[in-house]
């Protein structure tokens, strides 16, 4: 039997329409809650839950005001989205850590040979290098460490990936800083971040690709066994 649509999933569809129909983008504004319940002939109860979903989503930033400051704020925020999608399904263990990491593996192989192709500006992942071997906690390494992976997959060009990786990153985050504790001396990462930038510098794909598998297997070696 399928199931009715609730009024705010039909809202839900109808501002999705709207937003394609008028082209509209990050930073336009939504109408107001009682105009968009009455252009949509729907209660306002309705509205006002369809953008607490989207508020949720990185979709939309509410904001009080009147006349032409009314109405919700259009964002693009797909990454915090992720993020808590996935640390939630991590923790109720519908998501294993191996899966989350297979999937970085095979992301973050594309995306550093991605960047190796394009000649790509490493003065990111140098600054990153330089600080993670001035951090004096776990906790400031993996930042640091973050703030590296990340911008390898920025540097992909593709804006897709780089939200993925910092959600797959930020959602494995604990499990991040307990690595680097129970590995106690980052020396091997750090000798692995090295090789990774210097063959994303050299514009070698396959050396990039074969840098980060290593540093993953380095990392989490109790996924990697057998």
């Amino acid at each position: 039997m399928t199931r009715k649509p609730r009024a705010f999933e039909s809202v839900l569809a109808q501002i999705e329409r709207r937003i394609v129909d008028d082209g509209l983008t990050a930073g336009d504004r939504l109408p107001g809650e009682r105009q968009l319940a009455e252009q949509l002939q729907v209660g306002r109860s309705s509205v006002r839950e369809a953008l607490r979903v989207l508020e949720s989503l990185g979709v939309v930033s509410s904001q009080a005001g009147r006349g032409p400051d009314a109405g919700a704020v259009l964002t693009a925020r797909p990454g915090s989205a992720l993020t808590d999608l996935l640390r939630l399904h991590l923790g109720l263990a519908s998501l294993e850590l191996r899966e989350v990491v297979d999937t970085r593996l095979m992301i973050e192989r594309w995306a550093a040979a991605r960047a190796a192709e394009a000649g790509a500006d490493t003065s990111a992942l140098a600054a990153s290098i330089a600080a993670m071997a001035a951090a004096a906690s776990a906790e400031e390494f993996v930042e640091h460490d973050t703030a590296f992976h990340c911008a390898i997959a920025e540097a992909s060009g593709n804006r897709l990936i780089a939200a993925i990786m910092r959600s797959l990153r930020d959602s494995v985050r604990r499990h991040a800083v307990e690595a680097v504790e129970r590995l106690g001396d980052t020396a091997v990462l750090q000798a692995d971040h090295e090789r990774i930038m210097a063959a994303i510098a050299a514009g070698d794909p396959d050396a990039a690709s074969d840098a980060v598998a290593a540093h993953l297997e380095h990392a989490y070696p109790e996924l990697f066994r057998g």
